[in-house]
């Protein structure tokens, strides 16, 4: 592995406070990557090994009282991979540990609601680790886009935002967001390539295509998103996502450097091990 990639945090994380620009960043690039393609998956699946021991252990420690665990925030366009990523690098993880979360449009209920109230309410548990594609973020970037609240109400949510990730930590939560940077090439092809597959046909919904004519005002909406929304307790970390190995491998390496800096251990029995092994020795 390069030596570049011992911290890919360092890589990818946005500068709080400071402006972004998506346009300067190259959306095939790839930052801290072993190699190519091949050298990429193949430490993938090498990671997913680590991934799924410090997950057991964070979910023992969980069992134990400990009341820490992880938030893994997706967004990005439309085609960006967040149903790929869960699907990849999720996917090595034990299921029972993990709180998967897709947001769609709110409900009737929802909206009856404050906008944060949803998303509390699918929050990961002590030891779990809890992954939401699309997130609160939905309500600054396509409520801006679509102008589905007044502008002075969308202002305002950055605050409430950055409040509420701000107790997360506080709680014990340990806060991955991450902007999955997909470019508008490679949107349209990922697109096409779903029409000529029939198996991808569910996939595909025609209203995806005027969301592209919204491309520039997306842009502009997550730009805001990623310059008022990033912290030290809840930095953003910006995935070129137009290569697919390479947005997988930069998520599960982002996942295990902070697990690994958690580092969970299994809780120690409360009981006489030297005598339950001689009473199993005995018969019982």
């Amino acid at each position: 592995m390069k030596e570049s990639a011992k911290d890919l945090r360092g890589l990818l994380r946005l500068p709080p406070g400071e402006p972004v620009v998506l346009a300067g960043y190259d959306a095939r690039a790839t930052p801290g990557a072993p190699g190519g393609k091949r050298a990429g998956r193949a430490d993938s699946a090498r990671m997913g090994k680590h991934l799924a021991n410090l997950q057991e252990r964070l979910w023992a420690a969980g069992t134990a009282g400990d009341r820490r665990r992880v938030l893994l925030v997706l967004q990005g366009m439309d085609t960006s991979g967040k149903g790929g990523t869960v699907k990849h690098v999720i996917g090595h993880l034990n299921p029972s540990g993990c709180r998967i979360q897709a947001f769609k449009a709110p409900t009737e209920e929802e909206r009856r609601h404050d906008f944060l109230w949803r998303v509390r309410a699918a929050l990961p548990g002590p030891g779990e680790i809890g992954i939401f594609d699309r997130s609160h973020y939905e309500d600054v970037l396509i409520a801006r886009v679509r102008h589905l609240a007044r502008p002075a109400e969308i202002g305002s949510r950055y605050g409430l935002i950055n409040d509420f990730e701000r107790s997360l930590a506080e709680d014990g939560v340990t806060v991955i967001k991450c902007f999955l940077h997909v470019s508008y090439e490679e949107q349209r092809r990922r697109l096409l390539r779903r029409l000529d597959r029939p198996d991808k046909h569910w996939k595909f919904d025609p209203g995806d295509i005027d969301e592209r004519a919204l491309w520039p005002a997306y842009q502009e909406a997550y730009e805001l998103a990623l310059e008022r929304c990033a912290a030290p307790y809840a930095p953003w970390y910006l995935v070129p996502a137009d290569r697919k190995w390479y947005r997988n491998w930069a998520i599960s390496r982002l996942l295990l450097e902070h697990l690994r800096e958690l580092d969970p251990h299994y809780p120690k029995g409360d009981f006489d091990v030297a005598e339950c092994r001689e009473r199993l020795l005995k018969g019982a």
